[in-house]
């Protein structure tokens, strides 16, 4: 029988899905819970300090917060909702701001955890951008008009509809906020992953390993963790764009007049 003096060593335990699993801090309440509020507090505060004195000649603050609005406003709402985009930019404004803020927090010192890489919070953004842009389609359309419109694509002969509009139901109705939520959960979930196998990778082979070799080489472990930290950064802001550009996309379907 082995004895702990003689105990082989355990090996490197490559990060997995338990450790997105983390313990509530007090009560019920979770570190991603926590990262939510702050990121809220962060983009109303953003928000309400560019704007506290508004002037014709903009000072450095307020150029910020009217080049961030103008992103969205420009490239994201007006180019996919048409004539009626301004009501729906505060709303894709603060959904970009929101969802950029905690995925940004998985590469901030000492947070390093992206809110999106639980399934569970993803799905529940999905949702809401689901039932708002169906919401949106029914008062445009009426409960029947908004499924011809998202369901009954024009200038198509009748017996392919039969076999059409059930796919376009799954797809329109049913499937995107699945989508939504996949490719963001995806996405944060993988690339923190990954970090953490470098990060902690590179911390046994230079503090836990007994090879010598291991050792020589944990400096290119480190070195590969920040490159993909910058990569990482750059994902994380192209899915916050991504799922602000889709949910641009769904509202300005539901708001035309044919599929």
């Amino acid at each position: 029988m082995t004895t702990p003096a003689t105990a082989p060593n355990p090996g490197f335990n490559a990060p997995g899905v338990e450790d997105f699993q983390l313990p509530p801090i007090f009560g019920e309440v979770t570190k991603p819970v926590l990262l939510f509020v702050l990121s809220a507090i962060i983009v109303y505060a953003f928000f309400a300090y560019t704007v506290r004195r508004p002037a014709l000649v903009p000072s450095k603050g307020q150029f910020l917060g009217e080049s961030f609005h103008g992103i969205v406003r420009n490239t994201i709402a007006r180019d996919n909702i048409g004539p009626e985009f301004l009501k729906y930019v505060p709303f894709l404004t603060t959904l970009f701001a929101f969802i950029l803020v905690n995925n940004l927090f998985g590469i901030v010192p000492v947070v390093q955890f992206p809110s999106f890489s639980h399934p569970g919070v993803a799905y529940a953004l999905a949702a809401m951008v689901w039932l708002t842009y169906n919401i949106i389609g029914i008062r445009r359309h009426g409960f029947v008009g908004y499924l011809r419109v998202a369901t009954w694509p024009p200038g198509v002969p009748w017996w392919v509809r039969i076999v059409l509009t059930p796919i376009e139901f799954l797809s329109n109705i049913l499937l995107r906020p699945v989508t939504l939520s996949l490719r963001l959960f995806g996405n944060m979930f993988a690339g923190h992953l990954l970090l953490l196998v470098f990060i902690l990778g590179g911390e046994y082979m230079l503090l836990h390993s007994e090879s010598i070799l291991l050792g020589i080489l944990s400096p290119f472990a480190f070195a590969l963790g920040i490159v993909f930290t910058f990569f990482e950064a750059f994902v994380q802001v192209v899915q916050a764009y991504i799922f602000t550009i889709l949910t641009a996309s769904y509202i300005g379907s539901v708001l035309a007049d044919d599929h």
